[in-house]
């Protein structure tokens, strides 16, 4: 029996198929503050871990966890996940690292060489981690805390110093630049979900609870080729959508060569969502700014993109995050 076509079929069958043309991800692409807000309550684990905690996500990397990850070791080889500090101003770097020399060689009468170091490390250059008193949201941070606590003496909850143990776990490469087939994502590359199951698809594996995250954009390679730019206006990251596959992946730490989130976000009234949903709503620290030229060379010469991961942020009293140099062993 032929079935006559009304014409609302008829639309209906052309969106169908332009739909099938795009990515899934299209329709998550007009995100609003108000989506940003919904995500807050859904994705957190405020008191998942009891009222007082301060390590939010860190919970997750366990004893055999770190087992898990000490097993990965077959080589010994390392690779530095830090991109070397740059002393010169420049259009992506307006703070860069201070560097007195208080002694040299040149003091004949004198035996030693000391110097002075000093940094604003949050930023779009220097590679760092982001304690989770760094982002506040309707007035709190992560579980709660009042962002009150974060006084002119520094961060009296959620310091990094709650790190002083330092960071053992999993590490695991997601190399979107490898994916696109590019030595490095221009302009503001826009990463969604259906990117990340690409990936994993692609690498044979699945990002698991206590991992430690890194998203390769190419970014300094990048900006060998171009030279600096103002990241803000331009740089390749997550889409916000983003933010619930991490959650259901259960991680314990993000990471990328530069500030996770795509920047612009596209999203009117938020500037950097991903960092707000990972640090406040879901307690997970973040690298910023680390240099995975060479990780993604290593993994892609092995076949391997899951590592052993350590770091030792810098146990500064009430400090907002640290600057520090990830070591990925294999």
């Amino acid at each position: 029996m032929k079935r006559k076509l009304t014409s609302l079929t008829i639309v209906v069958l052309v969106l169908t198929g332009a739909l099938a043309m795009f990515p899934p991800a299209l329709a998550q692409q007009k995100m609003t503050k108000a989506d940003i807000d919904r995500l807050m309550t859904q994705l957190s684990n405020w008191g998942r871990w009891g009222r007082e905690d301060q390590l939010g996500a860190l919970n997750l990397i366990t004893p055999a966890k770190r087992k898990e990850a000490a097993a990965l070791v077959k080589e010994g080889f390392t690779v530095s996940l830090a991109h070397d500090t740059n002393s010169a101003v420049e259009e992506d770097n307006p703070n860069p690292f201070q560097h007195t020399m208080n002694a040299t060689g040149a003091d004949t009468s004198g035996q030693w060489g000391v110097d002075t170091l000093s940094v604003l490390f949050h930023g779009y250059q220097h590679t760092h981690m982001d304690a989770l008193c760094h982002i506040f949201y309707q007035g709190k941070m992560y579980n709660g805390f009042s962002q009150q606590e974060v006084t002119s003496k520094g961060a009296q909850k959620l310091a990094i110093t709650n790190l002083k143990q330092g960071i053992f776990t999993r590490g695991v490469l997601m190399d979107m630049a490898a994916l696109k087939g590019v030595p490095y994502l221009d302009g503001n590359v826009t990463l969604y979900p259906a990117d990340l199951d690409a990936w994993e698809k692609k690498a044979g594996i699945k990002v698991g609870s206590g991992d430690a995250v890194f998203i390769n954009t190419g970014r300094w390679a990048r900006r060998a080729a171009k030279g600096p730019w103002d990241a803000e206006k331009g740089t390749a990251g997550l889409h916000a959508s983003c933010a619930k596959w991490l959650k259901d992946r259960d991680i314990a730490i993000l990471g990328s060569d530069a500030a996770s989130d795509v920047l612009p976000s596209g999203i009117e009234g938020v500037s950097h969502p991903v960092h707000l949903l990972t640090l406040n709503a879901m307690g997970v620290h973040i690298f910023d700014n680390c240099d995975l030229g060479a990780l993604s060379a290593a993994t892609a010469q092995r076949k391997r993109w899951a590592f052993l991961l350590t770091a030792a942020p810098l146990p500064i009293t009430g400090g907002t995050g640290s600057p520090l140099n990830p070591i990925a062993t294999f």
